[in-house]
């Protein structure tokens, strides 16, 4: 009998510390598929139900797939946008099922308004509603929270193990293939186990570029998946920027069988994080050093390569602090580009004026201007587009489409700087590609983006640096008013028994 199984997509990656909500809007702006459009628009792309769609076609399952969203990072989740997406699984569980299996992409790191557990409020209702036997499982962000009530509503957790996210669809892949090993037989079925530690986050914020704390934990859990009975073991290094109880890394053990080896796991797991918490492999500066830096270096054909750590729309930031650019234009730099500030008044008014015209006006630092005011520009619009959208080309979401929204170059200085009207993180090259800027050819290249640009960038990059200048995804723990997250904890609290 042909299995029937669901499939869907609900991710945000929530600060509590914006003070802007991710509406349904936000999400219309990114990714909101819903029905047979899933299907179209996401097979063959670098994401996770892709992954599980080429497991279905092998298999002969018959995939339902009620709605795929993603937004980009923001403040809360609208109780609006919570109960559309949320909605849309539980009203096919309830219109469109039985299922033999459920199967879910989630951030981890979902704050919706009445929810600072979203997904495990998610998951422990799809519990309810399929009850004990179909198998409930869900892919994780890297940066997830993740909470005993997720652990306890999933048979099975399976985390990215790449920081930037590269295996996305393999993520997938492998959560759909433990469901085909149960529909099989191989197994009676799976468990997942939880272990969490008392930091804000752990596992060098699990960079895996460089040999460090997160590639080691990475090769413990690679070792002990081979034990038999264990089927995954993830790492978690947790999103510092949710003011939530549950904040912070976990190691997560799903296992077919050997529930006492698990525990063990975790417990090795929770200890080497807790021994490396103080480890990283990155150094931040401040512009003016970042600008020194360049100023002192000889000539070369590769370009720096900055990124805007702290004003990160990856990581919930409002990606329109102009502070870094500032810095950049009064240096004197030239052959620079930058991407990207969000700025939907100034786009639209380059958009409107045409290529040629100079502008000015104030840019960036509009979302909260307590964070960084504006920068008082001049500049010359060298590219317009009423509609800027682009398939994105680089390792991260190869296949996924970018919409920007009106979009334009404008050149303050000696810098070319993309401003567009919806929010993202610059981690692809066609964010300057797009608009006819070779990043390649620059003598520097700033993003807004704290370490995904690294798998699109490094490769062309003299050397990367990593910017701290104004914003709400600051490395600064000690920048931010947490007031919820639970106490004591590493390193507000430092060290105690």
């Amino acid at each position: 009998m042909t299995k029937r199984v669901l499939t869907a997509q609900i991710k945000h990656e929530t600060n509590t510390f914006s003070i802007l909500p991710t509406t349904l809007d936000s999400y219309r702006a990114r990714n909101l598929y819903e029905g047979d459009e899933v299907k179209e628009r996401l097979k063959g792309t670098n994401n996770e139900l892709a992954g599980v769609m080429d497991v279905a076609a092998e298999k002969g399952w018959e995939l339902v797939t009620p709605i795929a969203g993603d937004a980009t990072p923001l403040g809360k989740v609208s109780s609006e946008a919570w109960e559309y997406l949320a909605s849309a699984v539980f009203n096919a569980l309830k219109n469109d099922g039985p299922f033999d299996g459920v199967l879910i992409s989630l951030h981890g790191a979902m704050v919706a308004e009445g929810h600072d557990d979203a997904e495990g409020a998610l998951l422990s209702q799809v519990r309810a509603m399929v009850g004990p036997d179909v198998p409930v499982m869900a892919t994780l962000d890297l940066h997830a929270n993740v909470t005993v009530k997720m652990a306890e509503s999933a048979n099975a957790l399976i985390t990215y193990r790449t920081y930037p996210h590269i295996d996305m669809a393999e993520r997938g892949r492998q959560m759909a293939e433990l469901l085909a090993r149960q529909f099989a037989g191989e197994v009676d079925g799976y468990e997942t186990l939880i272990g969490r530690l008392d930091q804000l986050d752990g596992f060098d914020h699990g960079r895996t570029t460089q040999e460090g704390p997160m590639t080691e934990a990475l090769r413990k859990a690679r070792a002990y998946e081979e034990d038999d009975g264990i089927e995954v073991v993830s790492v978690n290094a947790g999103f510092s920027f949710a003011d939530i109880h549950d904040t912070g890394p976990s190691v997560t053990v799903t296992f077919s069988d050997d529930r006492e080896h698990a525990r063990s796991i975790i417990a090795d797991l929770v200890a080497f994080g807790w021994e490396t918490k103080e480890q990283s492999t990155v150094k931040h500066f401040s512009p003016e050093e970042a600008m020194a830096h360049v100023s002192a270096a000889e000539a070369s054909d590769k370009p720096f390569v900055f990124g805007d750590f702290s004003d990160n729309p990856g990581g919930g930031s409002y990606g329109d602090s102009p502070l870094l650019l500032k810095t950049m234009v009064e240096s004197g730099i030239e052959n620079a580009a930058f991407a990207v500030i969000s700025d939907p008044a100034v786009a639209a008014v380059a958009v409107q004026a045409g290529e040629g015209a100079e502008i000015s006006m104030p840019l960036g630092g509009k979302f909260d201007p307590s964070v960084t005011p504006p920068f008082e520009m001049t500049g010359t619009v060298t590219k317009a587009d009423a509609d800027a959208r682009f398939i994105f080309e680089g390792p991260m979401m190869k296949g996924v489409e970018a919409v920007l929204g009106p979009s334009a170059v404008i050149k303050i200085g000696g810098v070319e700087t993309v401003v567009i009207t919806n929010r993202f993180q610059a981690y692809d090259r066609m964010f300057f590609v797009h608009f006819g800027i070779i990043p390649e050819e620059k003598s520097l290249v700033a993003v807004k983006s704290a370490h995904h640009f690294r798998a699109a960038y490094g490769p062309m990059a003299r050397e990367i640096m990593l910017v701290d200048a104004a914003g709400i995804t600051s490395p600064d723990p000690n920048k931010f008013p947490y007031q919820n997250v639970r106490r004591p904890i590493w390193p507000l609290d430092g060290e105690w028994d």
